[in-house]
């Protein structure tokens, strides 16, 4: 007969005061999962996210009344980017109708064109490859560091290629990508480093932010983000020049900042990527928490840091060299099934669940999904590039780390 295990190891049992007979005190035993009909750990309510500020109300209402919502009869987004540059000192931002929208204005200030190679994570959210494929360029994905999630610096140059135009490091749940060595081999190869830190506010490394180290750098305000509007984004920068071309490419292709009187009419390519203004005031309250909320995120974080090591085969993340903190939008960890006789993870991951903890799979090999085929096999990806290069590029995914 087939030996019959617990869905988990007994050291992790829920652990109850049994009914001991009458003169021994402190035995204990292992009460059932939640799975199996026992009571959940938790079963509270968690948090409900995005929190509400009842003082935004009246200025989103004066922002309605007025009928000022663009941004150019208005000025709340112009206070909103000047508010967070000051956050996270980049000395210029743009905001942007959403995360993606801010990606695809900094590839295209980059000079990112069709027939270009884009140096890449394969461990993201699928807008970070999204946004090259939409410029007509291929992203090429570089291994992940299983320990960090982030991007592997050691596995870059051997990505780079004639056709390489710029490295995308992703700070992906907020977690900084090794910057240091990213930069070195950047301008080492004369490329681009455009971050995309759409999860990473207020991130660290070193004693920079994250979205201001690269030339440019991109963050989300959409719904679950821990900075949140609905929808929205921005571009930060240091750099005068590309953030001039960042709002012409933005607004219409409207010229702005110096020289910008010269011009009339349309004389640059852009197109609509604006932030409306009551989103402007939405964000500009939700910042008034932020740094609270991320000092709050990083003293929990730390919590789970110093139990989950004691648990084998839970492998929390960790930072990055110079990786100084997190932003931790999501706390990620590593599954064993060794240490769990084997258990698949979806069983442990539900297990979790019914005990009251969220808990997810996380990101899967999206770059396997059907997008990728649909668009190798378009006629402009066949034009643009060679027959052996689409070929290549078809299977060089199946070498790359999973993370698990």
């Amino acid at each position: 007969a087939a030996k019959k295990t617990n869905l988990l190891p007994q050291h992790l049992y829920p652990r109850t005061k049994s009914n001991a007979p009458s003169g021994k005190t402190g035995t204990t035993q292992a009460s059932p999962l939640a799975l199996h009909g026992g009571t959940p750990v938790r079963t509270k309510d968690w948090l409900k996210w995005p929190v509400w500020d009842p003082g935004a109300e009246e200025p989103i209402l004066e922002v309605l009344r007025s009928g000022d919502w663009f941004r150019l009869r208005g000025t709340r987004v112009d206070e909103f980017e000047k508010a967070y540059g000051e956050l996270i000192g980049a000395r210029r931002v743009l905001a942007t109708a959403s995360g993606t929208t801010a990606l695809e204005t900094a590839l295209h200030v980059m000079e990112v064109d069709a027939g270009d190679e884009v140096i890449v994570s394969p461990y993201t959210f699928i807008a970070t490859y999204n946004v090259v494929f939409n410029q007509k360029a291929l992203p090429v994905f570089a291994d992940t560091d299983q320990s960090t999630f982030t991007i592997d610096p050691e596995k870059i140059e051997e990505k780079i290629s004639d056709r390489t135009r710029a490295i995308l490091p992703v700070h992906i749940f907020g977690l900084p990508a090794h910057m240091d060595p990213i930069m070195a081999i950047a301008r080492k190869h004369k490329l681009a480093v455009v971050e995309d830190a759409c999860q990473a506010w207020l991130a660290l490394y070193g004693d920079k932010k994250i979205g201001t180290i690269g030339d440019l750098g991109c963050f989300s305000f959409q719904n679950s983000k821990n900075i949140p509007a609905g929808e929205g984004g921005a571009v930060t920068g240091n750099d005068d020049r590309l953030m001039d071309l960042c709002h012409s490419y933005h607004n219409c292709g409207r010229p702005y900042g110096k020289g910008a009187s010269e011009y009339a009419g349309y004389p640059l390519l852009g197109g609509n990527k604006r932030m409306m203004e009551f989103q402007a005031v939405i964000l500009f309250s939700q910042m008034k928490r932020a740094r609270a909320d991320f000092d709050l995120r990083l003293e929990n974080a730390l919590y789970l840091d110093s139990k989950l090591k004691e648990i084998p085969g839970i492998i929390p993340y960790e930072l990055t060299k110079s990786g100084s903190k997190s932003a931790y939008h999501i706390y990620p960890l590593r599954y064993k099934k060794e240490h769990f006789d084997d258990l698949p993870r979806e069983k442990f991951l539900s297990a979790l669940q019914a005990e009251g903890i969220p808990c997810s799979s996380g990101y899967e090999a999206q770059y396997k999904d059907g997008v990728m085929e649909e668009v190798l096999s378009s006629r402009g990806f066949k034009r643009l590039f060679p027959q052996q290069r689409l070929k290549r590029y078809r299977e060089e995914p199946v070498s790359y780390t999973h993370l698990t």
